[in-house]
């Protein structure tokens, strides 16, 4: 795509406990303190089954305050590189979020409402669409979500929807000059304890870019940014933190070379677009199947 990251639309997960934006739902379980902090490194930063790192590891680590109510905040910062692809800066991802969590039902169900922030500071102006030449433009990437989940035991199901104008960068419209408000993301996810530390993990989510469209009278080539992802894995407390190891991927379509591609989700540097001299190089499929090492550490 040349870049027609335009944002990289994309928790399910690899992050929980290898972290990002699913950070926040380490609030979920009321600590004995009302503040904790969480420390990890994963070999590749996935949101919602795409790499926001180039395939590349990232260090985390956020902050946690669960009030005895429910009512919860945290913050969460992880290294990422995509944005920095696109619009010449920005390293670094930022997520605020607070809500409100119970249970009932005797404890067997468990529901969680509230508001994330994604930000990303240094990022720079955003970069207009060029109908002349076909240059895919991106809105500037810092997005608002709010999320309600429901859960049983050990399945969660949860809902997210971007109320800010534009999501993760996401330009719509067939001349990509529409907001993208209103995207969406359905998840489902399990974590089934199986003792001794162990944990099975599985998710499956499907994101939708609305606006996202099949053709493009800009670019005349597909720009779907909507897609389905889904991960399964393994978890194990080995006392002194968390180790994961999963697989995830998604049905994201298209083709990636080194040099640009038709996939929404081709990224990598792109001279025309960064405004920097030279030919694209460094493209990477950010969608494709991957295995994720990580380790938490929460105190």
């Amino acid at each position: 795509m040349r870049k027609l990251i335009l944002g990289a639309a994309v928790a399910g997960a690899f992050t929980a406990p290898v972290a990002v934006s699913t950070a926040y739902a380490q609030a979920a379980a009321a600590p004995a303190s009302p503040i904790t902090y969480n420390v990890g490194v994963v070999s590749d930063y996935l949101f919602r089954g795409v790499s926001q790192t180039h395939g590349r590891p990232a260090l985390q680590g956020g902050i946690d305050y669960a009030h005895s109510s429910g009512f919860y905040l945290g913050a969460w910062a992880s290294q990422i590189t995509w944005v920095k692809d696109m619009l010449g800066s920005g390293r670094t991802e930022i997520d605020v979020y607070g809500g409100y969590k119970n249970a009932f039902a005797g404890g067997d169900w468990n529901y969680d409402i509230g508001y994330i922030t994604y930000n990303y500071p240094g990022s720079g102006k955003a970069i207009p669409t060029n109908l002349v030449t076909g240059v895919a433009g991106m809105a500037k990437p810092n997005t608002q979500e709010a999320y309600g989940a429901i859960g049983y035991k050990w399945l969660t199901a949860k809902y997210s929807v971007a109320t800010s104008s534009h999501f993760i960068g996401w330009n719509g419209g067939s001349n990509l000059d529409k907001n993208t408000r209103g995207s969406d993301y359905l998840e489902l996810n399990a974590n089934y304890e199986m003792g001794n530390g162990w944990t099975l993990i599985g998710h499956v989510g499907q994101q939708k870019v609305k606006g996202s469209v099949t053709s493009s009278a800009a670019l005349g080539s597909v720009l779907s940014a909507s897609y389905k992802d889904w991960k399964v894995g393994v978890s194990k407390d080995v006392g002194f933190g968390t180790v994961t190891l999963a697989y995830s991927d998604t049905d994201a379509s298209g083709t990636c070379t080194p040099a640009g591609g038709t996939s929404s989700y081709c990224w990598g540097n792109s001279g025309v677009v960064s405004g920097v001299s030279g030919p694209n190089t460094g493209f990477k499929d950010a969608s494709r199947g991957t295995v994720v090492l990580s380790f938490l550490k929460t105190f």
